[in-house]
């Protein structure tokens, strides 16, 4: 999975490409710490517009980054999740704990 990062203002983007799975674990942690670490992020988004296969471990990591962004201060919103990717959020029922928006 390819992982870019980008700033405006107070709002962070994390755009993901490819699957979303166990084997990207490190880098996803790694791109959100740095987000996070970013004092003027208030949101942080996690973009799926590319990516086409995400598994529970994802789903976990998702979690993770939800957790972290609460203690400080920060709120988290999943954009433009397509297909497979948008039926396993839902199946999962992560519209109750993230915004979800197209």
């Amino acid at each position: 999975m390819q992982i870019s990062s980008k700033f405006e203002g107070s709002h962070a983007t994390l755009s993901l490409a490819g699957r979303f799975d166990f084997h990207s674990h490190r880098d996803f942690r790694n791109a959100y710490e740095k987000v996070l670490e970013e004092v003027r992020a208030k949101e942080v988004e996690v973009n799926f517009s590319d990516v086409d296969y995400l598994d529970s471990s994802a789903l976990g990591m998702l979690l993770l980054l939800k957790e972290k962004s609460d203690a400080a201060g920060k709120s988290v919103v999943l954009s433009s999740p397509r297909g497979a990717v948008r039926q396993v959020l839902d199946i999962a029922n992560f519209g109750k704990l993230f915004k979800i928006v197209e």
